[in-house]
């Protein structure tokens, strides 16, 4: 289940108040101002972009958008009532057998462990399983890799392009070296575009990065989880003992949690 990651606005959001709060606090609201240049922006943001249609192909840069949105959305995976699940169409099994589990199977809303369990009433050999398993997880890794690869782009150009942006603006500094007056001005307007690529980059585009790789990281630990919560039916493993083999995969919080909700009678009834 899917729903809005507040961590990541608030992160976002947080991050530029206070970058403003600290601004406000030395120049005052009036010399905030001062901190806008709008060349400096156009710059940033003109070159990050040309850098981008260089890097990635049309159809890969009409993802940014859906990968920007990912780091704000946050998908729920319950490992209590993954291990349940697994317990249960292992007694079913045992009781009725794995074809039992083709009609039992479509109640369940994860469509990886609705193919996992599919392909053992199938009769497929449990060798065989775990490749075809393990495939589909080295593909959702790859596809993953590349879309995070955009936001780690992003990072690296938009600090580099603000660097060009400074350089440029030292070199119209020097150029009016006969002006004393205007050295200080021009310079602070020369370093406002590093100031907006860093930014860019350490507030936004390598966070969401970063974010992206620990979801994936979660998802793939929960499809392993599965693969061997499969397995497990499909050899015909005690309930008893997938249960315990499972359950190595929960911390000690989240086993403790579990323990508490089995007494609870949340967990399946024991055979």
């Amino acid at each position: 289940m899917k729903k809005l990651d507040v961590l990541t606005p608030i992160g976002v959001v947080v991050g530029f108040l206070f970058v403003a709060f600290a601004i406000i606090s030395n120049a005052g609201v009036t010399g905030f101002s001062s901190f806008i240049d709008l060349p400096s922006i156009f710059v940033v943001i003109g070159g990050l972009i040309a850098a981008m249609l260089v890097s990635f192909s049309i159809r890969e840069l009409k993802q940014l958008g859906k990968v920007m949105r990912e780091s704000f959305r946050d998908v729920e995976y319950d490992l209590h009532d993954l291990i349940r699940t697994f317990v249960t169409l292992s007694e079913k099994a045992r009781r009725e057998g794995l074809l039992s589990l083709e009609a039992e199977v479509e109640a369940v809303e994860d469509p990886f462990i609705r193919k996992g369990v599919l392909l053992a009433v199938d009769g497929i050999e449990q060798d065989v399983i775990v490749d075809i398993m393990n495939a589909e997880i080295i593909a959702l890794e790859e596809r993953h890799r590349k879309n995070k690869s955009l936001l780690d782009k992003a990072g690296e150009y938009a600090p580099a392009w603000g660097m060009i942006g400074t350089l440029i603006g030292l070199v119209l500094m020097l150029k009016n070296l006969n002006d004393p007056s205007s050295l200080g001005p021009n310079m602070a307007i020369a370093l406002l575009t590093t100031l907006y690529g860093s930014l860019l980059a350490n507030l936004v585009f390598l966070p969401m990065a970063s974010k992206l790789a620990m979801k994936t990281e979660k998802e793939v630990f929960m499809k392993q989880i599965v693969i061997e919560g499969v397995i497990g039916v499909q050899s015909g493993q005690n309930p008893k003992i997938l249960e315990e083999k499972l359950r190595v995969f929960l911390s000690n919080e989240e086993l403790q949690m579990y323990t508490e909700r089995k007494q609870e009678g949340a967990a399946p009834d024991e055979a």
